[in-house]
């Protein structure tokens, strides 16, 4: 229930149990919907890389959730840049 309801709109991902906010499927679904969904997820997939970059290329203020070593990935931060439109 909850992927079908993250898939339609990743905002509901901040009302997960902390157990599903740590589900790789259940994060990812919701930051390809909604890339400010990275807010809820549980610090560990804040450091996926995989998952990071479909938020911020959805959102680039997502970048404001990310892992400190993520923040200082080049090619993140471009994605979000590039998101931005700047």
């Amino acid at each position: 229930i909850v992927l079908t309801a993250v898939t339609h709109d990743g905002r509901a991902l901040e009302y997960a149990s902390l157990e599903l906010k740590s589900d790789r499927e259940i994060v990812l679904a919701a930051v390809t919907q909604y890339g400010h969904a990275l807010e809820y997820a549980r610090q560990g997939l804040k450091n996926d890389r995989e998952i990071v970059l479909f938020a911020v290329k959805r959102d680039g203020y997502a970048l404001q959730y990310l892992s400190v070593e993520l923040k200082n990935d080049r090619d993140i931060v471009l994605a979000a840049v590039t998101q931005y439109g700047h």
